[in-house]
């Protein structure tokens, strides 16, 4: 019997961050992006700072962006997010009617950046919009490396990463941006990775339910920094948790109230690491397996400090 086509009148949706951008195949940074636009819904504003997640989503004149969206510099979207709220006061103010946005209810205003514009080039912003009180969510997508410019070290590397200005590996200590945040007296502070996007948009919703300030900060893989093949995102940012080395946190009011149970037996750091290229030469020295050393230990003391 012949088949029928059958028209439907479903209203094709638009999505609110559209593929066909410039990512790179398996970006972890753009999945965890889809992830966080789908949970703000379309009701949000969003000031973005220069970065990948910028430059991929907005060759002019196109824009992968369903909600307004603005481009601010390096350093400055915590003040252009600061702005816009001012501004939606003022109009909320003096209208004639509560204003609300074009999918109802209050907008949300988000601001967001990579690792470089959070734990480096925009901290000093971030910490006054904190400081402040302003009812802004603040996203950082932190790929541990300037990853759009070169992979050069940020704040946000690693011990032991090898990066373009670290090529023997960093002998730095990755900067605690959450411990900074609780520092503010943040009402909501969490962490997690691309490997689980819907904890990612759980914590999202929770972020813009808090009154006043909240800060994310998402682990997000990147395939040609990390050295990484385009199918690995998901499960590298999976055993970043399950060992312990970047944990899933949740702070509510100061107050640790989520952390997400490492397994038994608990993988050991190796296991994220080896199949990054940025720690090969750590398996190929003694000095190297010191730093492995040291890693594992980094794990194990967040396992034991956060009761994972």
């Amino acid at each position: 019997m012949p088949t029928t086509n059958v028209k439907t009148s479903k209203k094709q949706v638009k999505p609110l961050l559209s593929p066909g951008h410039r990512a790179c195949a398996g970006c972890g940074q753009a999945m965890a992006a889809r992830a966080v636009v789908e949970a703000l819904g379309p009701n949000t504003i969003i000031a973005n700072a220069t970065g990948c997640l910028e430059v991929i989503t907005t060759p002019y004149p196109e824009s992968s962006w369903g909600m307004p969206w603005i481009h601010s510099l390096f350093e400055n979207p915590a003040a252009i997010a600061s702005g816009i709220l001012a501004a939606l006061k003022y109009k909320k103010a003096n209208s004639p009617s509560p204003f609300k946005g074009g999918g109802g209810g209050e907008v949300k205003i988000v601001a967001q950046g990579g690792d470089g514009a959070t734990f480096d080039i925009g901290f000093g912003l971030i910490s006054g919009m904190w400081e402040r009180g302003d009812n802004i969510l603040y996203i950082c997508y932190d790929n541990e490396a300037y990853s759009n410019t070169g992979m050069q070290a940020s704040g946000a590397t690693p011990l032991g990463s090898a990066t373009t200005t670290t090529p023997a590996g960093a002998y730095q200590h990755k900067k605690d941006m959450i411990a900074i945040a609780l520092a503010h007296g943040l009402p909501y502070v969490a962490q997690t990775t691309a490997g689980y996007l819907s904890d990612i948009q759980a914590k999202i919703k929770k972020a813009v339910s808090a009154e006043g300030p909240a800060y994310l900060q998402i682990l997000v893989p990147c395939v040609p920094g990390w050295r990484i093949k385009p199918d690995q995102a998901i499960s590298i940012g999976k055993l970043a948790a399950q060992t312990g080395l970047y944990p899933l946190l949740e702070y509510e009011n100061g107050r640790l109230t989520g952390s997400f149970k490492v397994p038994r037996p608990t993988p050991p750091i190796e296991d994220y690491l080896k199949p990054q290229g940025r720690f090969a030469h750590l398996f190929k020295s003694e000095e190297g397996k010191n730093r492995l050393k040291s890693i594992q230990e980094m794990a194990d003391e967040n396992i034991k400090k956060y009761g994972l």
